[in-house]
């Protein structure tokens, strides 16, 4: 079947049972969707994290030891998870931070993943936002484009003997032109106590260097949800 624009909507339409949240680096789901993520979290959906980077390059530390980054963020992103009260699984497909491609290889492996955790919706980065700078934003956002298309059609990767897998919708944040904005109200809490489970990005992505800065990262996460009036999304009809 062709995929469509969904038409513009109340928010909060459903809760899926099942929801795969793909990310480039840890903590970008996060960002994107964290408040939407524990909101369905809490109404019983059982959401799973795929990471596509390592993480290795996230420290404005020259001397940072990479290796221990990666341990260090991948840790970190299973808390984040769990501040969410994400049930599901925590996948990270390890290609390295800043050199993520979106090849067929990438593809196999995201294609992979969304037939075996069988989610009903899919939420990644928007791979049309224009005027975007980091790379592997966009490539993760093909990514996820990409690797859905290729887990519902059963002649994609016939070799990964598992069934095709359908999701019913993919839910891009970061868009340019959101056509839905998810009330999130009363689970804002739980998107900043997940981000600031990345205690490696307090400086260099939440621009905090003390306690007061944590109170100012707090308020400013809820004003952005605020003025938003929730978390916005495009969404793309994939059945």
């Amino acid at each position: 079947m062709s995929e469509r624009a969904s038409e513009p909507s109340a928010p909060n339409i459903f809760v899926p049972a099942r929801a795969l949240a793909i990310g480039a680096h840890p903590d970008d789901v996060e960002f994107g969707c964290g408040a939407t993520l524990a909101q369905w979290s809490a109404a019983g959906c059982e959401v799973s994290h795929l990471i596509c980077t390592d993480g290795s390059k996230g420290s404005w530390d020259p001397s940072a030891d990479r290796a221990a980054l990666v341990v260090t963020r991948q840790d970190e992103q299973r808390a984040a998870a769990a501040a969410l009260g994400a049930t599901g699984s925590c996948v990270f497909l390890d290609w390295v931070d800043g050199e993520l491609e979106a090849g067929l290889r990438q593809r196999w492996e995201v294609a992979y993943w969304i037939r075996k955790l069988r989610p009903d919706i899919v939420l990644g980065h928007d791979p049309w936002k224009r005027w975007r700078l980091h790379p592997d934003h966009r490539a993760a956002g093909f990514l996820t484009v990409d690797g859905l298309v290729a887990a519902r059609d059963p002649h994609f990767f016939p070799e990964q003997e598992l069934p095709h897998h359908r999701p019913s919708a993919l839910w891009l944040f970061e868009a340019d032109e959101p056509d839905h904005v998810e009330d999130v109200t009363g689970f804002v809490d739980a998107k900043v106590d997940a981000l600031l489970a990345h205690r490696s990005q307090w400086r260099s992505t939440h621009h905090i260097e003390g306690p007061d800065d944590v109170e100012r990262f707090r308020r400013a996460v809820h004003a952005e949800a605020a003025a938003a009036g929730g978390e916005a999304f495009r969404r793309i009809v994939t059945e």
